[in-house]
């Protein structure tokens, strides 16, 4: 069957950097979740687990006993959530947008266009203290389903936007490799944003005589970023889906027909993502702290992590449990 056709951009990624880890990704205890891909892991207020599943669930986990309550059902795939103070929670949804599910499970589309267009792949969101929301979108090309024809063509249509209390939506990043996961800093200061494709977490000032400047926080990973956490502890926890690939490396600045011919090969002959369980930490001023890693974990493609008073979660998207980590010494 002929694929879709891709678009190649030219990029030329810096080498990447050596190195084991710092210690091993190891489950403690598993969490069914009642369903399947967690694509997100999140604490509320109170301590539980909250994620979305492909079913178009929203559930939270009780961390100590496993049990799984539902908050409601989105009728897509949701992806990114946020527990809010009211008990409500915000969902990035994939096929319907950013929505409000109150803790009824009434849902509330609160965007599904952006720039004029539909918004699809909506990916993480946070809100700040004033009610302004900030959500990323991967791709404006392709579908969750589809991610890795976006690693080929190297779209750089990923975006930040934000959506004022008023409801006025702007984007104010444009251009991203792959946006993913986001942190609002407890201070409201600064965003921190994953670019996938672009193997790196941004900065972008809010306030400040810097408010406006985007900088890099962590360049040049080992892996490709997805979503992120500010743990209790006070790090920077960053979910780690799969080494990067050095064949898609060495493609990336050479002429795009050489992906277009790679991209519609039989899938056994394609590059393919390392089966490997990763999370990494930093501080905040991206200083590496923690770096996680096992490929007999029995779960792989993480996609989410989360930390708070020390329990330390992970989930991923092709996976059916929420996993309970053995927590790093230091």
């Amino acid at each position: 069957m002929t694929r879709r056709l891709i678009r190649p951009r030219r990029w030329a990624p810096p080498a990447a950097p050596a190195g084991a880890g710092t210690g091993a990704f190891r489950i403690a205890r598993r969490l069914p979740t009642g369903g399947s891909g967690p694509e997100d892991v999140v604490f509320d207020t109170a301590g539980r687990i909250v994620t979305g599943l492909a079913d178009g669930r929203v559930v939270r986990i009780d961390p100590a006993t496993g049990a799984v309550t539902e908050v409601g059902t989105t009728g897509g795939r949701p992806l990114g959530v946020e527990p809010c103070p009211d008990g409500s929670v915000l969902v990035c949804d994939h096929d319907r947008g950013l929505l409000r599910m109150a803790a009824d499970g009434g849902v509330e589309v609160l965007v599904d266009r952006v720039d004029g267009e539909p918004l699809t792949f909506a990916s993480n969101v946070v809100q700040g203290a004033d009610g302004t929301i900030w959500f990323t979108t991967s791709t404006s090309r392709w579908t969750v389903d589809e991610h890795l024809g976006d690693m080929f063509e190297h779209s750089c249509t990923g975006r930040l936007v934000r959506r004022d209390p008023d409801g006025t939506v702007t984007t104010v990043l444009p251009g991203l490799k792959f946006a993913n996961g986001l942190v609002l800093a407890p201070d409201g200061s600064h965003l921190l944003v994953a670019e996938t494709s672009g193997y790196r977490v941004l900065r972008l000032w809010l306030t400040g005589p810097s408010a406006g400047r985007t900088e890099p926080l962590v360049e040049n990973l080992p892996g490709f970023p997805d979503n992120m956490s500010l743990g209790s502890d006070g790090l920077l926890w960053v979910a780690v889906a799969a080494p990067r690939n050095a064949l898609l490396d060495r493609l990336l600045p050479l002429p795009g027909l050489l992906r277009v011919l790679l991209w519609n090969v039989p899938q056994r002959i394609r590059p393919k993502a390392t089966p490997v369980a990763w999370a990494m930490a930093f501080t905040l001023d991206g200083d590496p702290v923690h770096d996680l890693r096992s490929s007999d974990a029995g779960y792989d493609f993480v996609t989410a992590i989360a930390e708070r008073d020390g329990t330390l979660v992970a989930s991923g998207l092709h996976e059916d449990d929420v996993v309970v980590l053995e927590r790093p010494a230091g």
